[in-house]
C-alpha cells in the first residue's frame, strides 16, 4: 500500500484524492489546504489537514496548487528526504526544494467540477531524478489506471504550450461562437454534432489532413463576407484574420 498525501484543494487536488481514495494499493493519508474543505466534497476517512507542520510521514506528498505557489510550499514544507511531487505542466522540476527527493507527476487533462473524468482518460507525465522514485510514480499511475509517460521538463513544457492551444485557446473560441450564436438567437447546440466531428477526426487523420473551410480553398468571398460580419467586433475580427492568415501560410506548404 502506497500512502499519499495532497496538497492542495483547486481542480487537480480534488480530483487526485477522489482517484486516490478509490484505487486499490493506494492509501490517502491527509489532504492539506490553507483554507477549510468542504466536507461535502464526497470523500470518507480523509484526514484533513490545515497547518503544514501536521503533515505526517508518507511514501509521497503531491503538491497540487498554482503554479507561482509551487516553490513557496515546496520551502515550506517541515521535512527532508522525502519524496515530494508537483503536478505543473509549466514549473521546472528545479524549483522543487532539494531537501526532498522531487519529481512531476503531470496529468494532462482539463478538470472542472461538471465532469467526473476517469483518471483512464488522464495521461499522467512523470519526471524524477531517482530511478526508485520514479518506479514508485510509476506505481501509482498504474494504480490509478493512468496512461504514463517519462519526459523532461523542457518536453513537459512544450507539452504544456501545445495543451493550451488545443484546450484553453479552443475553448475560447468555442465562447466566442457561443457569443455569436446568441447574438443572432441562434442556438449554439446546433454547433455540437460539427465539435464532435472535428475532434474524432484526429483519431483517423493529422491535424493538417483535417483541415478544411474557406481559408484552406482560399475562398476569398466568404472569407470577406465573414470579416465585413465582425466589422462591429474588430477584437473577434482580428483573431479571424490571424487565424485565416495562418491556415493559408500552413496550406501553402508541403504536407505535415
Amino acid at each position: 500500500m502506497i500512502s499519499i498525501s495532497v496538497i492542495g484543494a483547486g481542480q487537480v487536488g480534488k480530483k487526485f484524492c477522489k482517484a486516490i481514495n478509490a484505487a486499490e494499493n493506494l492509501h490517502l493519508e491527509q489532504w492539506y489546504n490553507r483554507s477549510k474543505i468542504n466536507p461535502r466534497i464526497g470523500l470518507s476517512n480523509v484526514h484533513f489537514c490545515y497547518d503544514l507542520m501536521e503533515l505526517k510521514p508518507v511514501d509521497l506528498y503531491i503538491i497540487a496548487v498554482s503554479d507561482s505557489a509551487v516553490e513557496t510550499i515546496s520551502n515550506a514544507l517541515p521535512f527532508e528526504n522525502r519524496l515530494v511531487v508537483h503536478t505543473s505542466g509549466s514549473v521546472p522540476l528545479r524549483y522543487l526544494n532539494k531537501k526532498n527527493r522531487k519529481g512531476v507527476f503531470y496529468p494532462l487533462q482539463t478538470f472542472s467540477d461538471a465532469s467526473d473524468l476517469p483518471f483512464s482518460k488522464v495521461p499522467i507525465c512523470i519526471e524524477t531524478t531517482d530511478i526508485t522514485d520514479r518506479k514508485l510514480l510509476k506505481k501509482v499511475a498504474t494504480a490509478l489506471e493512468s496512461p504514463t509517460y517519462f519526459i523532461q521538463s523542457d518536453q513537459r513544457q512544450s507539452l504544456h504550450l501545445s495543451a493550451v492551444f488545443v484546450n484553453n485557446f479552443t475553448n475560447q473560441l468555442f465562447r466566442i461562437a457561443h457569443e455569436l450564436t446568441d447574438l443572432h438567437g441562434i442556438e449554439f447546440d446546433i454547433l455540437k454534432p460539427l465539435i464532435k466531428e472535428t475532434t474524432q477526426k484526429l483519431d483517423k487523420m493529422s491535424p493538417y489532413m483535417a483541415q478544411t473551410g474557406p481559408a484552406k480553398r482560399k475562398d476569398k468571398k466568404t472569407i470577406e463576407q465573414h470579416l465585413r460580419m465582425l466589422d462591429k467586433a474588430p477584437k473577434y475580427k482580428k483573431i479571424y484574420e490571424l487565424l485565416t492568415q495562418s491556415i493559408q501560410n500552413t496550406h501553402d506548404k508541403k504536407k505535415l
